[in-house]
C-alpha cells in the first residue's frame, strides 16, 4: 500500500514520511539501528506520519530506498547515517542525482544547530536536503548524521519548518 493510499499525503491528511536508516552494519545485523527509531518518533512530535525505518548498506542501496519511497507516495523521506568522511559514507552521493533541485539552507541550518551546541564534528556533515519529484510528485529528502544526538540536535532545527515546507512543495501559500 502506497503512503497515499494509507491516507497520508493529500490535502488534510498528516504528510507521510519515511525513515531511512544508512548503515552498513546495522543492516548486516551487527547491532540494532538506534537512530532510526528516535527519527520516526520525532517525526511523529513535529506532526508527520512515520514510516520505518528501513534499514539499507550505504551507496546504491539508499538511492533504490529513497526511488522506493518516492513511487510510494511519501511526502518526505528523512535518512541517518552516511553523510560523514569516512570512505563507505556516500549517502550525499546516493541523494543528490535524485533531486529535481536542493534547499541548500536547511543542511547549512543543520550544520550551524550542531556547532551551536558545541559539537565541532557537525561542520563536516555532508548531508543534503532538496525534492525528488516523479510523475508529478514530490518528496522533500533530508540527510540527517547517523547518531542519535544528531537526529535530535536536527530534528531540533527540522520539526518548526517540515509541515510547511512539505505544504509548500503541495502548492500552498507563504
Amino acid at each position: 500500500m502506497t503512503a497515499a493510499e494509507q491516507g497520508g499525503g493529500g490535502p488534510g491528511g498528516a504528510p507521510s514520511a519515511v525513515v531511512i536508516t544508512v548503515s552498513n552494519r546495522a543492516s548486516a545485523g551487527v547491532y540494532p539501528d538506534r537512530s532510526g527509531p528516535v527519527l520516526a518518533e520525532a517525526l511523529r512530535g513535529a506532526g508527520l506520519r512515520p514510516d520505518g525505518p528501513w534499514v539499507v548498506p550505504d551507496g546504491e542501496p539508499v538511492a533504490e530506498a529513497l526511488r522506493r519511497a518516492l513511487a510510494a507516495g511519501y511526502d518526505a523521506a528523512l535518512t541517518t547515517g552516511g553523510t560523514g568522511l569516512t570512505p563507505t559514507d556516500a549517502t550525499p552521493e546516493a541523494t543528490r542525482p535524485l533531486l529535481a533541485y536542493e534547499i541548500p539552507g536547511i543542511p547549512e541550518a543543520l550544520r550551524a544547530a550542531g556547532r551551536e551546541k558545541g559539537v565541532p564534528s557537525a561542520v563536516l556533515s555532508r548531508g543534503l536536503a532538496g525534492v525528488a519529484e516523479r510523475d508529478g510528485h514530490r518528496m522533500l529528502v533530508v540527510n540527517l548524521p547517523g547518531s542519535r544526538g544528531g537526529v535530535r540536535d536536527g530534528m531540533e532545527v527540522l520539526a518548526p519548518v517540515l509541515v510547511h515546507a512539505i505544504d509548500q512543495m503541495r502548492g500552498g501559500d507563504h
